[in-house]
């Protein structure tokens, strides 16, 4: 049985297998022929942090493969008023045939995860967003810019940086930091994924110039400056994020055909300036989108590798 908690854990092969699959998956979809491949199969989906976008492509893409998704919030179960989570992690486990995480720190899911029965998904945590880089890598195939590829990564170093590094450390490609000072991405992270790139042949490189990432890169993306938490240091944020805004100048430093991706939500005049956002080198949306089929294709690929 195989969790899905970080990229960390999983082989190249696996990866794009499980990509591979969401394709597969949502051609089927589109034509209206997707077998129901979880049939009578549940979805526990524990939400810690609030979502649009998890909860809606996680219970939307469950119930496209035949089985049923199960909302829970710290105010519907006992995690929320102090229950262990081992506990908490048997017996939902013992219910349901798999379970998705959205939560704080990355050592509660891992401890849900070591006393879970069924396999576990994370959707979210101040470590790592496993689930929205396989929806962006699908993006980046279908857009053809997979060989090649050079990707820049303007913002703070938070969760996504953290999962953008291991899929480049995994995948092989190069990747681009740039962060401000005292917004750098974790020691630990940035060793691992020295170690993987190593194997793979990745390069990933931090600055604390934008427009030194940006320049010559075909995948620019970024994320909101102050995530969820951290809503006391906006003000603060926005003054040290200065400069890095994505607007068409920054733009038009990378590739012609570069394409911008933003895991959403955006705000419009912080991180990503409108013309961006609603320019036609935007593909937030078939992005957004294509969580839905991503997870349709990591939850069968899950069910099989039981």
């Amino acid at each position: 049985m195989r969790h899905f908690l970080t990229l960390r854990d999983y082989t190249k092969e696996e990866i794009l297998e499980i990509i591979e699959l969401g394709i597969k998956i949502k051609k089927e979809f589109k034509a209206k022929a997707q077998p129901p491949y979880l049939h009578t199969q549940t979805l526990s989906m524990i939400f810690e942090k609030s979502s649009t976008r998890t909860r809606v492509s996680f219970e939307s893409g469950i119930f496209q493969l035949g089985g049923h998704g199960l909302f829970l919030s710290n105010k519907d179960i006992q995690l929320g008023r102090g229950e262990p989570v081992k506990d908490t992690a048997r017996v939902i486990s013992s219910m349901t045939d798999m379970i998705m995480i959205r939560t704080f720190e990355h050592s509660r899911l891992e401890e849900f995860a070591s006393y879970s029965s069924v396999p576990v998904i994370n959707g979210l945590t101040d470590t790592y967003h496993p689930v929205q880089l396989l929806a962006d890598y699908m993006t980046i195939i279908e857009n053809g810019l997979e060989k090649n590829l050079v990707a820049a990564y303007v913002g703070d170093g938070n969760n996504m940086t953290h999962s953008w590094m291991m899929l480049a450390a995994k995948l092989g490609f190069e990747l681009r930091i740039a962060t401000p000072k005292g917004y750098e991405v974790d020691a630990q992270v940035m060793k691992d994924t020295q170690e993987f790139c190593k194997i793979s042949g990745g390069k990933v490189s931090y600055t604390n110039d934008p427009k030194e990432a940006v320049k010559g890169a075909n995948v620019i993306t970024t994320d909101t400056w102050a995530s969820m938490g951290q809503e006391e240091e906006k003000e603060k944020r926005i003054k040290a994020f200065s400069g890095y805004m994505i607007d068409d100048e920054m733009m038009a430093l990378g590739r012609d055909d570069a394409i911008f991706l933003h895991c959403l939500p955006a705000y419009r005049g912080q991180e990503v300036s409108e013309e961006v956002l609603e320019g036609k080198q935007s593909v937030i949306f078939e992005e957004a989108e294509n969580r839905l089929h991503a997870q349709k294709g990591l939850m069968v690929w899950l069910d099989l590798h039981r």
